[in-house]
């Protein structure tokens, strides 16, 4: 299996617990080592107004991905927000668990992972 199984992927992530409970959101891993990301729906109105359109893409940010074993997979990025996201992949279940932090705070999430129609 390939050292990195998400290059090239679209994935849609969907967290069941903590400050994103019920949001999903899209990454996009590009073949050149990035990653865009954005939410798609259950966005409240200001946070629409705010994003113009309710549903921005942020700017791609470089992410690196480590195999623990044939199925689980962590990959880390830093937002442009100044958080940086871990998650532990695990393609055979298809649950995943995120670390946000930043220099104020630490936040664990769980959630679901499907690959998004388009790639």
């Amino acid at each position: 299996m390939s050292s990195d199984p998400i290059r090239g992927k679209t994935l849609r992530w969907t967290y069941e617990d903590g400050p994103m409970a019920g949001k999903q959101f899209e990454h996009r891993f590009s073949n050149d080592g990035t990653v865009a990301w954005r939410e798609i729906g259950g966005q409240k109105p200001d946070q629409r107004r705010q994003a113009g359109n309710g549903s921005t893409t942020e700017p791609s940010a470089k992410y690196e991905v480590a195999r623990v074993n044939d199925d689980v997979y962590a990959v880390s990025y830093l937002s442009s927000s100044g958080y940086t996201l871990t998650t532990v992949i695990d393609l055979k279940t298809g649950k995943i668990v995120s670390v946000a932090s930043n220099e104020k705070e630490l936040v664990v999430q769980r959630g679901t992972v499907e690959a998004a129609s388009r790639v």
